[in-house]
């Protein structure tokens, strides 16, 4: 009894201390009475505070007490305030704009500015601000808005009215179409370490969404070198205090203030070309210290950013101790627009309790963010009390509105209805894709497009190759569905019939995969030419890349995580195999007067198959790692994030002679390196590929079981980190051993208006073999060369020699 009696005052206490939280608000504004937007508030010595939002208005929980409030914004004078607290009060605020003065600065013999001076101080110091905070914790409330600007009534044959209003906007197709909060604990380890727990979300006009909104996200430092916007900008963008940063900006002293006994100097920067990656706006910087004390930043379509039009960018920061400085918000906003649509927006973050001696737990970093399935089940009165940027009065009509919605689209009646008028059949559908729903049981059918599943090639003619599939939710906790699947086809020239059945299902830990059936394959199992695009090559111009032979197969595939990056998978095929020649000669065109090639790769100019009948029963492991353990977990479950390291890749294949007839006797053992998207600073990435194996017997094995290479020889170019610019589809398969190296460069919109030479090397070497009675050496190189890209790639193994046009020591392809 005595400990029940504990428990409930020690509750009571908790319940009393919660509800002596006591909030001031207001509003802020200038001296002209116009608000200012996102103006900071915090209390003086501590971490605590919050943001004014769009229209100046604040609030800020506190216990009841007296505190020192200080209430700035980047541009304007501090205001302090004395604040008593025994119950809500109301204190608005008048910023009076900061005057910078000029009436103490000096200018250098040289005719320098003396921004200069104070740009090269502020360099000098940033590795050490960089570094200073060796880890902090802080939590996060970040709110992001977008909104339609403007819109047509229609377009392209959409009624955009009608959806507008769906989606709850005005009559004029304007309104706001995301609005979200988030909370978060954030944890950050240097160099490059981040934890972040999403505590709360919220997400207008649906009750199970998450919110978008990530604290890593809204990170930005401009104490490194460049800031690197993956999927906004196409080139990471130069910080006006880089060490080179002299190289790319202008600068130009504003004036000076003082303010709290710090003198805080104002500097524009400008870019000395307009097309560089470099911000325009104002810097603010601490003299003696030499630090960031506020920025206001933006960059525009001249910078080769994506989506948007300009992009602004403000940061203020606030002492946390006596020498560290840390961000209080951070603010991007953004105006934009694509053919007669106009949207802006903007996202807003807030940070308070920082902790800059945290502990952490020995992995606490493997797991870079998590999300649990309760994170968006905060009721209104929690986003009350928490939420610390109020909301204006179209945010708090934007919820209300759709909170309406968001009953009635969640609800069963109205998915079905939803999902009868997007299942209804007609032609366009058969034509482009059929997709039935029933989005409330999470099944899914789907049907082929028409239009691509006719197709043309010299060996089966015109031909069909018709499928659909089923899916179906069946592990609601990690996201994995059951899919089945078929397909069927015909030949017009050969009269061949085709088809096959597959499926996938996810058990436990394991996605296991079966299929059974009958198609004309690609001779290159690593695939070539796409039959679209061999289709065009075929009709249009009387060149028939594609060659193919005839499968009869069951297969079953397992594949499973181990552990973090280490992944693992096995499969096991029999297959019958058959070599098949051309059928037709028919073309639309004829350019040159042209003639097929035959189906055999090696012997363009003769109808000699290129292996007997034969049976394989192989099975093939694979085992890779990317030296990585980090993920992000989410209510469906968890998923792992790229490695910063190089994945190593080890197979082996083996087939095996006498199971159920087969005919094959051999072991091909491999092993690859690879990684894409190596961060060149201002260059772009760099990525690359290098593999090599050997059959350890060669006994009995046939064309279809060589090591392939992906090459490529027409004009549409598909850059896979171990694909080759103009590489033979097929000659330089090899059945003993191997090495292959492929490097690309993404040089980020810079434009190559020269190419290093690089010398030739041997590396090709061509021997006899079956149905061949010639052999020669030869060298190749390939150097790819482009507007954005620079591609080499080098080859070396014991191939074919297939008396095919492949005899150019060097060459040269353009890649865009």
């Amino acid at each position: 009894m005595k400990l029940i009696l504990t428990l409930f005052l020690f509750t009571l206490s908790g319940i009393s201390a919660f509800c002596q939280q006591v909030t001031v608000n207001g509003k802020i504004t200038d001296e002209h009475n116009k608000p200012i937007p996102f103006a900071s508030v915090y209390v003086k010595n501590t971490t605590t505070g919050s943001s004014a939002n769009s229209d100046g208005e604040y609030t800020l929980q506190l216990k009841p007490g007296t505190y020192e409030v200080r209430y700035g914004s980047v541009g304007y004078k501090q205001e302090n305030r004395v604040v008593q607290l025994t119950a809500d009060k109301q204190v608005n605020i008048i910023l009076q704009t900061e005057s910078y003065q000029l009436t103490d600065v000096v200018i250098s013999a040289t005719g320098e500015n003396p921004a200069y001076a104070i740009i090269r101080n502020a360099i000098k110091k940033r590795k050490q601000h960089l570094e200073e905070v060796k880890a902090y914790t802080c939590d996060v409330y970040i709110k992001g808005v977008q909104k339609l600007l403007a819109a047509p009534k229609k377009f392209m044959g959409i009624d955009i009215q009608k959806a507008t209003s769906e989606a709850g906007l005005d009559s004029n197709r304007r309104g706001i179409i995301y609005l979200s909060e988030s909370q978060s604990k954030y944890s950050f380890k240097q160099p490059d370490k981040v934890h972040e727990e999403m505590i709360s979300s919220k997400v207008a006009g649906s009750n199970r969404a998450f919110s978008y909104n990530r604290a890593s996200d809204m990170e930005i430092n401009f104490y490194k070198n460049i800031q690197v916007w993956e999927g906004l900008s196409n080139r990471p963008v130069i910080s006006p205090i880089a060490d080179n940063a002299l190289f790319y900006y202008k600068y130009k002293l504003l004036g000076k203030t003082v303010e709290n006994g710090e003198t805080i100097d104002k500097i524009r920067v400008i870019p000395k070309r307009n097309y560089d990656a470099c911000f325009q706006g104002d810097i603010y910087i601490l003299e003696d210290s030499w630090r960031i004390y506020g920025l206001n930043l933006f960059i525009t379509k001249a910078q080769n950013i994506n989506f948007v039009d300009t992009l602004r960018f403000s940061e203020q920061f606030f002492p946390v101790g006596k020498t560290i400085w840390m961000p209080s918000s951070i603010k991007f906003e953004f105006v934009g627009g694509i053919f007669s649509f106009k949207f802006g927006g903007y996202y807003i973050s807030v940070y308070k309790n920082y902790n800059i001696n945290p502990v952490f737990t020995k992995n606490e970093f493997n797991e870079v963010l998590r999300i649990t399935k309760d994170t968006n089940k905060k009721d209104s009165v929690f986003w009350e009390n928490e939420r610390p940027v109020p909301l204006t009065d179209e945010e708090k009509a934007d919820y209300k509105n759709k909170a309406v919605l968001a009953r009635k689209r969640e609800s069963k009646p109205y998915l079905d209805s939803l999902d009868k008028v997007n299942n209804k059949f007609n032609t366009t559908a058969l034509l482009s894709d059929y997709h039935y729903r029933d989005r409330y049981k999470h099944e899914y059918l789907n049907l082929d497009p028409l239009l691509t599943a006719v197709k043309f090639n010299t060996v089966q003619g015109f031909d069909i190759n018709y499928g659909g599939s089923f899916s179906k939710r069946i592990d609601t906790l990690n996201n994995r569905f059951l899919v089945l699947g078929a397909k069927g086809g015909y030949g017009f020239s050969d009269h061949k019939f085709t088809g096959s059945i597959y499926a996938v299902l996810p058990v436990s830990s394991f996605t296991f995969g079966f299929k059974v059936g009958s198609e004309v394959a690609d001779l290159n199992g690593d695939g070539t030419v796409s039959p679209l695009v061999n289709t065009f090559y075929s009709l249009f111009e009387k060149e028939n890349y594609e060659k193919l032979y005839q499968k009869r197969y069951v297969s079953i595939s397992a594949d499973k995580r181990i552990t973090g990056g280490w992944l693992a998978s096995a499969s096991v095929e029999w297959a019958d195999r058959t070599w098949l020649p051309n059928t037709t000669s028919y073309s639309f065109f004829n350019p040159g007067n042209k003639t097929y090639t035959s189906n055999n790769p090696l012997l363009p100019n003769q109808d000699v198959p290129l292996f007997p009948e034969s049976q394989s029963f192989k099975i093939t492991f694979r085992t890779s790692y990317d030296f990585s353990d980090q993920y992000e977990t989410f209510p469906t479950g968890r998923r792992y994030l790229p490695s910063p390291y190089p994945t190593i890749g080890v197979n082996y294949t083996t087939g095996i002679k006498g199971i159920l007839g087969s005919d094959v006797d051999y072991n091909l053992v491999s092993a690859d390196v690879s990684k894409s998207g190596i961060s060149a600073g201002v260059l772009g990435q760099s990525s690359f590929y290098v593999g090599a194996g050997k059959f350890l017997n060669d006994n009995n094995l046939y064309y279809p079981d060589y090591k392939q290479f992906l090459g490529n020889q027409v004009l549409f170019y598909k850059s896979d980190i171990n694909s080759f610019l103009l590489l033979n589809y097929y000659n330089f398969s090899t059945y003993k051993q191997y090495i292959e190296g492929h490097f690309e460069q993404n040089f980020s919109g810079f434009i190559l208006n020269k190419i290093p030479l690089i010398r030739k090397l041997k590396l090709q070497e061509i021997f006899d073999a079956n149905y061949l009675s010639t052999s020669s050496l030869k060298n190749y190189t390939e150097l790819g060369f482009g507007i954005q890209y620079l591609n080499f790639r080098l080859i070396y193994g014991r191939s074919f020699n297939s008396g095919s046009n492949i005899n150019s020591a060097i060459r040269l392809g353009v890649n865009f």
